[in-house]
């Protein structure tokens, strides 16, 4: 396992992993503003407690261009390569003391009820 203590703390990203129906949300003008309203109210909590380092919502995976290289050649795909029935809504990178923590803030995500919440450590800047 990397090693993944910063300053004494334990910095984590959560993958926000949300189903199909829930990018819906996001454009639905009778469900967008609940959608919205419940996360703000966890970003809040998590900015009140001091955790969060960075984070951002995404766009759905229509908008997605990928890339890859194969036999020295650039091939382009639009859209989400991966047909899946959840796709990555967003990440934020927390700083808490422990796993444990990070695995509580996780477990208070929106998309921990409809979809999932992926807790990975981050990697530490390579020794120069």
């Amino acid at each position: 396992m990397p090693a993944f203590f910063v300053a004494e703390r334990h910095c984590c990203r959560r993958l926000i992993n949300e189903p199909s129906a829930d990018f819906d949300r996001r454009q639905d003008p009778d469900a967008a503003p609940a959608y919205w309203a419940a996360w703000h109210s966890y970003i809040g909590a998590m900015t009140q407690a001091g955790v969060i380092v960075n984070g951002a919502g995404l766009h759905p995976p229509q908008m997605a261009t990928t890339v890859r290289i194969r036999d020295g050649q650039r091939q382009i795909h639009d859209g989400p390569f991966a047909d899946s029935h959840e796709h990555l809504g967003g990440f934020f990178v927390i700083d808490v003391a422990h796993l444990d923590d990070a695995l509580a803030w996780a477990a208070r995500a929106r998309s921990s009820a409809s979809g999932s919440t992926e807790v990975r450590p981050v990697l530490p800047a390579p020794a120069p």
